[in-house]
């Protein structure tokens, strides 16, 4: 009784400060988007043609300027004419995506004729990939995370049932537990049997150079994974400058084989005229090439680390006894899983003193998270001091659930 006597002395004190801190969502702060400000200087657009004599003020070039493909050819490791560069966004080249496979197939009928179209989800997982799911009618199947990734005996099992159409991931530094698929689960990736021959697998690589340390965790390239096995056609490839640059004036591709970039550009066509590029073009001189991105990254490294470090303390000291939680060499979040049965009381207890988290169950399809354990840290928005103090009230939170409060 003198515990909960006390905590809820703790939080009462904190209620009176009337915080307003938000930890929802992975977002750049403001001295990471600082970074980026001499993107923005008129020089890298001038003169405003591309290397192939396009103006980029113009109409047209569909699959963007060369040059900006050759970066994120060499960001992904995959040959230029693998790539397209487009606009700001890869969740919406996500959706597009999906949106045609729906209505118009992927080598086959459309999905939308098919009756029940299945998808393989691995959770904990990324809330914005199961509300595209969820919007276009697509049934979804959570696989259950192992230390290395997806647990690929129940991928490849359920990949025997037809009606299952593909799976879709983030493999490096997964949102939000910040794990890397090993090299033996990108071979099964490649190699596994489907019953559905236009199977695909949407490989979100949203955290390829988002590192915190100078050990990094090496995700294996799934194109040269695919070769060997001849099923290059099964995998859809997105990543951004979202989070390189800024959010909502970055650059991102698709890349792809070249039967299905044949096959996007000719929908595309109908949907655009064109990307943004003098947005690419800016990118694509500012940076250079990879070493000059590397060394951009350093950079956000250097800002992001103290902010997870001191997360991660204060969830040692605080939570030891009660909650695990993973520690992540990049990436955006830190993944906590509390005692089941209490995430959504802990969410709610937060909100209420002022601090916004997550929605409790997000990292789970249709917002179920069967234990109600898991809440994704987002330690990157926030200033140091705000992150500290929203952290230890999460801790608070946590203490007060986990005693039924």
């Amino acid at each position: 009784m003198k515990d909960i006597s006390r905590l809820q002395e703790e939080y009462r004190a904190i209620q009176a400060k009337q915080l307003k801190l938000d930890m929802s969502r992975g977002k750049p702060g403001a001295d990471q988007l600082a970074l980026s400000d001499g993107i923005l200087d008129a020089k890298w657009v001038t003169p405003p043609k591309a290397e192939n004599g396009f103006d980029c003020c113009n109409y047209g070039l569909l699959e963007g300027i060369p040059e900006a493909r050759r970066l994120f050819a060499q960001l992904l490791d995959v040959p230029s004419d693998w790539v397209l560069a487009c606009g700001n966004a890869s969740l919406n080249l996500m959706y597009d995506y999906l949106a045609q496979c729906m209505l118009f197939g992927a080598g086959g009928e459309p999905w939308s004729k098919l009756g029940k179209v299945k998808f393989l989800c691995p959770a904990p997982g990324y809330d914005r990939h199961f509300g595209i799911l969820e919007l276009l009618g697509i049934e979804m199947v959570s696989i259950p995370m192992l230390a290395d990734g997806p647990d690929m005996d129940r991928v490849e099992a359920l990949a025997a049932d037809p009606a299952v159409k593909g799976l879709i991931c983030v493999p490096k530094y997964s949102n939000p537990e910040g794990k890397t698929y090993s090299e033996a689960v990108v071979r099964r990736f490649a190699s596994m049997q489907t019953a559905a021959p236009d199977f695909r697998v949407i490989w979100d690589n949203a955290y390829l150079v988002h590192d915190l340390y100078e050990e990094t965790d090496p995700l294996l390239n799934i194109f040269e994974a695919a070769k060997a096995f001849g099923t290059e056609d099964r995998f859809i490839e997105v990543t951004s400058f979202s989070k390189i640059t800024f959010p909502g004036g970055g650059v991102s591709c698709i890349a792809a084989s070249p039967a299905n970039l044949k096959q996007i550009l000719k929908r595309m066509t109908i949907q655009t005229i064109g990307p943004d590029k003098l947005n690419q073009l800016r990118h694509a001189r500012y940076f250079e090439n990879l070493d000059g991105i590397k060394a951009h990254m350093q950079k956000h490294a250097e800002i992001l680390r103290p902010k997870f470090e001191a997360v991660l303390e204060i969830l040692e000291r605080e939570l030891a006894d009660i909650a695990a939680w993973t520690a992540p060499r990049g990436g955006y979040f830190i993944s906590l899983d509390l005692p089941a049965g209490c995430a959504k009381r802990t969410a709610a207890l937060c909100k209420q003193a002022g601090v916004v988290l997550t929605p409790a169950g997000a990292t789970y399809p249709y917002g179920n998270d069967p234990e109600d354990k898991n809440i994704r840290i987002a330690p990157t928005f926030p200033p140091i001091d705000e992150l500290i103090a929203a952290t230890e009230l999460l801790c608070l939170c946590a203490k007060m659930a986990a005693a039924g409060m």
